[in-house]
């Protein structure tokens, strides 16, 4: 199931946690969001992660991907339809988003997360 697979990718970086919050599901590092699985009962209804901007330029321009609600002016995309993103690639950016965060922690978190 697409669910249990994109949850254990999410839950298998350093220090992640997941919280049940706005109608899905959020992982964290270190209390900051990177990813969120977005649910309807048990389906998923999109998924939320944070990029750069140049990538948020090329994937706004994907059908079925958009800017993420109340995110998108600091560079976070909803994918709605997963088809829009192999899951390999889906993947890569969720490790990406999470490197993104981890990337703005102080200096001495960040070291802890290696």
């Amino acid at each position: 199931m697409r669910l249990e697979r994109l949850k254990s990718f999410a839950l298998a970086q350093p220090e992640t946690k997941v919280v049940s919050q706005w109608g899905g599901l959020v992982f964290k590092v270190v209390e900051k969001m990177f990813f969120m699985i977005m649910l309807d009962g048990d389906t998923i209804s999109g998924v939320i992660f944070k990029c750069t901007p140049e990538e948020f330029a090329e994937l706004v321009e994907i059908d079925g991907i958009g800017q993420a609600p109340y995110f998108a002016k600091r560079m976070w995309v909803r994918v709605e339809d997963l088809a829009a993103l192999p899951e390999p690639e889906l993947n890569n950016r969720i490790r990406a988003s999470y490197d993104l965060v981890v990337a703005k922690l102080p200096k001495k978190i960040q070291a802890t997360l290696k």
